[in-house]
C-alpha cells in the first residue's frame, strides 16, 4: 500500500511540474515579450529556443515518468533518449535553416 501512495505522490508532482510548464509556455505565447520575442539567437527569436526547450523538458518527464523509461535498463534507456535527442536537433536544425533560406528567399522576390 505504502508504494502505491509513493507512486500517486509521484504522479501529481510531475502533473504540478507538467502544469506549471505549461502554464508559462501559454503566458509567454500570449504576452510575447519584445525582449525576449525581438532577439535573436541561433537562427530563431530568443521566445523561440526557450518554447523549444520547455517543450522538450516536458517531452522527457512524460516519457520518463508516464511511458516508465525510468524502471528500464541503462542501456535501453540510453537508445531511446539519445536516438530522439539527435532527431530532435536534427529537425531543429533543419527547420530553423530552411526557414531562414524561406524568409530570405521570399524577401529577394518581393522586394
Amino acid at each position: 500500500m505504502a508504494h502505491t501512495e509513493s507512486h500517486k505522490a509521484l504522479i501529481w508532482k510531475v502533473f504540478g511540474i507538467l502544469t506549471v510548464i505549461t502554464l508559462v509556455e501559454v503566458a509567454l505565447g500570449i504576452y510575447k515579450p519584445k525582449s525576449l520575442f525581438l532577439t535573436h539567437f541561433l537562427g530563431t527569436s530568443l521566445l523561440n529556443g526557450i518554447f523549444l526547450l520547455l517543450t522538450l523538458v516536458k517531452a522527457y518527464y512524460i516519457a520518463w515518468y508516464f511511458m516508465h523509461l525510468k524502471e528500464e535498463k541503462k542501456w535501453f534507456r540510453r537508445a531511446i533518449v539519445w536516438t530522439l535527442v539527435m532527431y530532435i536537433l536534427y529537425l531543429s536544425f533543419f527547420l530553423l535553416s530552411e526557414g531562414t533560406s524561406v524568409k530570405n528567399t521570399m524577401t529577394l522576390l518581393f522586394n
